[in-house]
């Protein structure tokens, strides 16, 4: 379910910091570095990799969006460069999975061909398109992978249901089977704001939908079999619904809203603590409409959409408004409960530290 911008492209890449607030929530002081790419883009994606994971090792970060915009730094963001797949200057690139400074994926959404999967091997001088996008209803809006080698990517209904596509080896992509999934609601879709909707945890997968319904499918066999339950976030309209959803053991969390009421805080956050089968309202609300959220640490959490970010110091019962900084997509840096990146419309790149939240 695509969310459409127009903007204007610039040349060139630098970095350019044009703010440092630090803000007193808890025992620990948050800051974040608002940063452009120096690109006019509405960037959508966000993957942090630290390939050492200790303390002091250099963190690398790509990042994706409109107007075929790929970028990546490879020294914790102090220099950025731009990357280019050859004929994808029109393609708007909604998910991006990085491993190393040297491997990712990036997916393209749009209709039929124009959702596209492309990965590189060799730091983004070389992609390999991987898939292609055939049939006029097919339209990606998430990838996600849990190593180099196996991922996922989801798409809107095909013939009446959600379809899924996989890579076990790294290169090759399949359909799964969709004899067991359930049939979508006429309109429902999902909505590739951050390319989060679809999430993985070991066999297990979970993606998010919006539309006339909000609802949480559910497999614990890879894809094979599937349910789904209702969530308690807004619906009724082709703008509303879950947009992002995370796991952690039986823990699920979304937030979603309405993106044509981004202030409205009315269904944009909720909790389950069973694997999705039932389903919990948070009791304080974040600030409006969310496209991302991603867990810090066992407790906490961060949500980002346009009209702010959010916390939860205890797992998604209540939010506190941390800024009003305008953003799509988050990502956490591997091995940090203490660090994240975000990324927004106009090139904004976001550095958050200091969020090791829980009391």
């Amino acid at each position: 379910m695509a969310i459409r911008s127009k903007v204007a492209k610039m040349r060139g890449v630098r970095i350019l910091v044009i703010l440092l607030v630090l803000f007193p929530c808890s025992a620990q002081a948050q800051s974040w570095a608002v940063q452009t790419s120096g690109i006019h883009t509405n960037l959508r994606g966000v993957s942090v990799v630290r390939p050492e994971p200790s303390r002091d090792s250099v963190t690398v970060i790509w990042a994706s969006g409109s107007n075929g915009i790929i970028l990546r730094s490879t020294d914790s963001g102090r220099t950025w460069n731009r990357l280019r797949v050859p004929g994808g200057d029109a393609l708007d690139f909604r998910g991006i999975q990085g491993f190393d400074e040297k491997t990712a994926y990036v997916m393209s959404s749009g209709e039929a061909d124009t959702s596209r999967i492309y990965k590189t091997i060799d730091g983004g001088a070389n992609w390999q398109l991987q898939f292609t996008g055939k049939r006029e209803s097919f339209f990606l809006d998430a990838l996600v992978c849990d190593s180099a080698i196996r991922c996922f990517a989801l798409s809107d209904p095909v013939d009446g249901k959600f379809l899924l596509l996989v890579t076990q080896d790294g290169q090759h992509w399949a359909e799964l089977p969709s004899d067991s999934m359930p049939l979508a609601v006429p309109g429902e879709g999902a909505f590739a704001a951050s390319g989060t909707c679809l999430a993985v945890a070991g066999d297990e997968l979970y993606f998010a939908t919006g539309g006339p319904v909000a609802r949480v499918f559910h497999s614990t066999d890879s894809g094979r079999t599937w349910t789904f339950s209702q969530a308690p976030l807004a619906s009724g309209s082709a703008a509303s619904g879950i947009f992002s959803i995370v796991v952690r053991g039986n823990n699920v969390q979304i937030v979603g809203g309405d993106y044509q009421s981004p202030e409205n805080r009315d269904g944009v956050a909720a909790h389950s603590e069973d694997r999705g089968i039932s389903w919990e309202s948070a009791v304080q609300q974040p600030g409006g409409y969310r496209s991302a959220i991603a867990w810090v640490d066992s407790e906490s959490l961060i949500a980002a959409g346009p009209s702010g970010v959010d916390i939860s110091l205890n797992g998604g019962v209540y939010w506190e408004h941390l800024n009003s900084l305008n953003l799509n997509a988050l990502s956490l840096t591997p091995g940090s409960s203490s660090e994240a990146w975000a990324v927004g419309p106009k090139g904004t790149i976001v550095r958050f530290t200091g969020l090791g939240l829980s009391r």
